[in-house]
């Protein structure tokens, strides 16, 4: 968005290899794997939690030298954030971006700016974006923050991605649409994107095409609703990949509806390259769920048609969500015994209370701790599990899940 409106850009992608002198943990088969991680002190706050506590990525001397040497020094630093609880990295990379350009105004953006934004709003940046970059309001502040009058809105804005700027990509993304339908009282989606919307096929296919030509083989499709109105983008999509005759391995993991696995879906996925699978069954608990998109019948239909389609039991898994607030084991235990009795593995998925969504102010209730700190809604302590996270009850899980 910013390059179509006149801008140059230099990107620092702290989660990215960037520098090959910089040791890296060794990717698995398919270009994922673990990030580098320096233990810190952990905050006073969460100091009784039975956990390691990391920052992940570049080093700091890494990062600090990068910016010492962007020649010329920019006029705007925009700093994106993810989940709510990382927010101490975000303060160490404004912290970096301060000592290195002291007058540089500063733009926060991302998941954690727009769910928490009032607490955001105390960090030491100029400008904190809440949603999109592309909403109306945002766009002018961040412009009027450079004294320059907006510009007018680049074409599909928000929904491009500058995946050139990454020169040696392990695995490539794949981003057709933003949003999800769906309203499930868990997720945030709907308050990040208020709209579901998809994107031209031709333009997906050139952004893949651009990190194939790259050497990626391996690509993660990114979206929150793949499979909903398949024949706008999906379809398209994967017909346009045939015709170049791309070789490359498709893998989702933002779990699939279960409810849209046709056999017609499944074996089109599968002529597609799609390997790994993730579905989103959540609970087994069909009769007492936290969202509306998916029955019993749909759940056995989908997973027939998977194997029919002849994808194999190992690469596929299912998301079963735990620790959420009123849960009983019993839920959990039942949802493990019916993905197992498929052949498929199951995973847990560790509930974060997630500001803005519906199940929020319940998780609240639960909580033993104030959810208005984003440090506590972090997954890894299990914050509406009652007694929290601890090494035993880990293990227990985990054999409960080897049977």
């Amino acid at each position: 968005m910013l390059r179509k409106s006149g801008a140059r850009v230099a990107l620092l992608d702290c989660l990215d290899k960037t520098w090959s002198d910089i040791k890296w943990p060794v990717p698995k088969p398919y270009g994922h794997g673990h990030y580098p991680k320096v233990h810190l002190p952990k905050p006073s706050l969460l100091a009784h939690v039975p956990r390691n506590y990391s920052r992940y990525g570049l080093p700091l001397q890494a990062v600090r030298h990068a910016l010492r040497s962007l020649n010329p020094p920019p006029d705007i630093v925009l700093i994106t954030s993810i989940m709510t609880y990382w927010y101490p990295g975000v303060i160490t990379a404004i912290r970096l971006v301060r000592e290195t350009w002291p007058h540089v105004p500063i733009v926060l953006g991302g998941i954690y700016a727009t769910l928490c934004s009032t607490h955001a709003q105390k960090l030491d940046v100029d400008l904190v974006i809440k949603g999109p970059l592309e909403n109306k309001s945002n766009w002018g502040a961040f412009w009027r923050l450079l004294d320059i009058s907006p510009p007018p809105l680049p074409e599909n804005a928000g929904l491009s991605l500058a995946l050139d700027l990454y020169p040696e990509p392990d695995f490539g993304i794949i981003l057709g649409s933003r949003g999800c339908p769906f309203h499930c009282a868990y997720c945030a989606s709907n308050k990040l994107f208020t709209k579901f919307c998809q994107k031209l096929p031709e333009d997906v296919f050139t952004e893949t095409y651009t990190q194939y030509q790259k050497g990626a083989r391996d690509f993660a499709f990114y979206d929150d609703a793949l499979l909903i109105k398949p024949e706008k983008f999906l379809w398209p999509f994967l017909e346009l990949l045939s015709k170049k005759n791309l070789r490359i391995r498709l893998h989702t993991p933002n779990a699939m509806h279960i409810r849209y696995l046709s056999l017609d879906v499944c074996l089109k996925l599968k002529k597609a390259g799609l390997t790994t699978i993730r579905l989103g069954l959540e609970s087994a608990d069909f009769q007492n769920r936290w969202d509306a998109k998916l029955t019993a019948e749909e759940w056995q239909r989908g997973i027939k048609n998977i194997l029919q389609a002849g994808f194999k039991r190992e690469n596929i898994a299912a998301y079963i969500l735990f620790g959420l607030p009123e849960q009983k084991e019993e839920e959990i235990k039942l949802a493990i015994k019916k993905v197992k009795e498929w052949g498929i593995r199951p995973e847990l998925a560790f509930y974060s209370p997630i500001p803005g969504s519906k199940l929020f102010s319940l998780a609240q209730k639960h909580c033993p701790y104030p959810l208005d700190e984003p440090l506590f809604q972090n997954n890894s302590i299990w914050p509406c599990v009652p007694g929290g996270f601890s090494w035993e009850k880990q293990k227990k899980w985990k054999e409960v899940i080897k049977g």
